[in-house]
């Protein structure tokens, strides 16, 4: 176990809202930072009370670093519709602001950066192998998945021998959180089954998805944190589990299974181009002292169901602001809460 304090980026997001708990469980000091866009998309009650500065990344200074040992960033706007409404806004913060965070950071003393990549950066793959960190292409067709892929090669430049760059890639994220997401793909379907009773693919269900539970997800942040350096110095891992690719017609039958009853159809409304399947053999054995993943599909809808009865989830939960980043961001908008920049 790492000494000093771990500051978690994105601490009030839907990762950062199980990571920081989990953080605190195994006895680390935490600090927060987030720029509060989903301060009040909550379901149950927060977490254990830590320090936490309501903070844009991109103003981030140094004294707010200056009793960090190890930074896991987290903060960004987290998938490709968020990415398209504003392409220079998503570079501004998920690019320029995060190797700002990172100069500041190698500046001040921190000794470790974890960072929150993506898989998206392989796009649409043309080959029926799993895809692995250094050797496959990159097609990173979105904004959001260029901004990750190029963050991550900066960030491995800054890195010296007193400051460790960690890069994580994980699978589409699912699984119960304070500050819940519908508008990821095994979640929506699990949501939409328990609060209408039918499970709607726009897809004919063939492509391809990898996908990892929420928990599991914050125990390979934790594994980057205390991995030692010289595993982890400068290494990109796929974060996921065995047998952790499943098309999109096997999740949809997983969330049948999750709510039984629902019925299920495949509208092929939608061509979906992105398909993709990961390779997690990196990370399942260079790290396997650290990253034991223990969730899968099924434990995971019987955990989202058992959530949704106890925070009392409805169809307007689901199809509304609280749990769809992009409808909350365009509710804060018209609000004239923040501005075009996405600034308060």
């Amino acid at each position: 176990m790492i000494g000093g304090t771990i500051l978690v980026t994105g601490d009030r997001g839907y990762i950062g809202s199980v990571l920081t708990s989990l953080l605190i469980e195994r006895g680390y000091s935490v600090c927060g930072l987030d720029a509060c866009f989903y301060e009040d998309c909550l379901f149950g009650e927060e977490g254990p009370m830590y320090p936490t500065l309501d903070r844009d990344i991109r103003d981030v200074e140094a004294d707010d670093l200056r009793d960090v040992n190890v930074i896991i960033h987290l903060a960004g706007l987290s998938n490709d519709p968020l990415g398209e409404l504003s392409p220079g806004i998503t570079k501004e913060i998920n690019l320029w602001a995060t190797l700002r965070l990172a100069k500041l950071a190698r500046d001040v003393g921190v000794s470790r950066f974890v960072y929150a990549s993506s898989q998206s950066m392989y796009g649409v793959s043309t080959t029926d192998e799993e895809l692995d960190e250094d050797d496959s292409e990159k097609k990173a067709i979105t904004t959001y998945a260029r901004t990750k892929w190029e963050a991550e090669l900066a960030l491995k430049e800054l890195a010296t021998d007193g400051f460790t760059v960690v890069c994580l890639r994980p699978s589409t994220v699912f699984g119960a959180s304070p500050r819940l997401r519908c508008d990821i793909v095994y979640n929506n379907m699990v949501a939409c089954a328990y609060t209408t009773g039918r499970i709607e693919v726009k897809s004919d269900g063939t492509p391809w998805r990898p996908v990892v539970h929420i928990r599991d997800v914050c125990s390979a942040f934790i594994a980057g944190v205390e991995a030692p350096v010289s595993l982890v110095a400068g290494r990109s891992y796929n974060v996921g589990i065995p047998n952790g690719n499943f098309s999109v017609r096997d999740l949809a039958e997983a969330a049948g299974r999750a709510v039984p009853g629902s019925i299920i159809t495949f509208t092929s409304e939608h061509e979906d181009s992105r398909t993709y399947r990961v390779s997690f053999a990196r990370i399942l054995s260079e790290l396997s002292d650290w990253y034991r993943p223990c969730w899968n599909l099924d434990r995971g809808g019987e955990e989202l169901v058992e959530f949704f009865h106890r925070t009392g989830f409805n169809e307007s939960h689901f199809r509304g602001r609280m749990t769809n980043r992009l409808a909350q961001l365009k509710h804060l908008t018209q609000l004239g809460s923040i501005n075009a920049a996405l600034r308060w």
